[in-house]
């Protein structure tokens, strides 16, 4: 009696798996939008920044009795310099920006309540908002959205 085959040969199944997988690989970078994710990391790592930055225009302006309501670190005080101040913190996001590293520079904008990136899908709703030290018990408020990143 002959047997017939039944069912696919290992060979056929491996090359098929193959295929899928080339496939898989050229199609799933066209719907899945790493950029976003990644413009999302890059303005919490703004926010960080600008806290950070603050802090040590914070200690520099500390240690030059600087503290009032409105002042200045020169240069020679501090790197990025002059950075105008209230209540020893950055009087605006231009200011913070200053002695932070937004780079590259292009990818970024900024005003004087904000700093957003400029290569989000709705700039508008990717930003980091910065609002200046109201008082000496006021420190400064950082708002970020990043739902249009």
């Amino acid at each position: 009696m002959k047997m017939q085959q039944r069912g696919f040969t290992l060979v056929e199944l491996v090359m098929v798996i193959v295929i899928l997988g080339v496939l898989a690989a050229t199609a799933l970078p066209k719907f899945v939008d790493m950029g976003g994710d990644a413009r999302v990391a890059v303005m919490k790592g703004v926010e960080g920044a600008m806290r950070g930055g603050n802090t040590g225009i914070y200690a520099k302006a500390a240690a030059n009795s600087q503290l009032g309501a409105s002042g200045t670190l020169t240069a020679a005080q501090i790197v990025g310099g002059p950075v105008t101040l209230a209540y020893g913190y950055a009087s605006t996001a231009v200011e913070l920006a200053k002695v932070m590293d937004l780079s590259p520079a292009g990818d970024f904008t900024v005003v004087a309540a904000s700093i957003t990136h400029a290569k989000a899908t709705t700039t508008a709703s990717c930003v980091v908002a910065y609002t200046a030290a109201a008082s000496a018990t006021v420190p400064p408020v950082y708002t970020s959205t990043t739902t249009g990143c």
